[in-house]
């Protein structure tokens, strides 16, 4: 049976500021500070007989970066993540067809 200590020590190694953000990169006076959305979950269970197990899963995203400029001011710049806008919008277009298609039943 894994020990349940242990997958607790990797899980807090797994979710710490170094996987929010990334390595500063630098280039021409410009620092550039990746960041991401880091989310994880985990569970184990076991019987009297010593039976059982557990695991751990982690998702992240970029979300953005900030941007240190040569002048040391700083500005966030969001991520795009186009897969979301994408359904965002086929959402709301096949919400306006279907609003479309009411009125004019309701016409007839």
């Amino acid at each position: 049976m894994p020990d349940v200590d242990e997958l607790i020590k990797g899980a807090q190694d797994a979710i710490t500021a170094k996987r929010v953000y990334g390595e500063p990169v630098e280039a021409g006076g410009t620092t550039v500070i990746p960041a991401a959305a880091v989310r994880g979950g985990g569970g184990g269970g076991g019987d009297n007989e010593n039976n059982g197990g557990g695991g751990f899963g982690l998702m992240a995203r970029p979300v953005g970066a900030y941007v240190i400029g040569p002048e040391g001011d700083v500005r966030w710049k969001p991520a795009i993540d186009v897969q979301r806008m994408a359904l965002g919008w086929q959402v709301v277009s096949g919400l306006a067809v279907l609003a479309v298609w009411s009125l004019l039943r309701r016409r007839r």
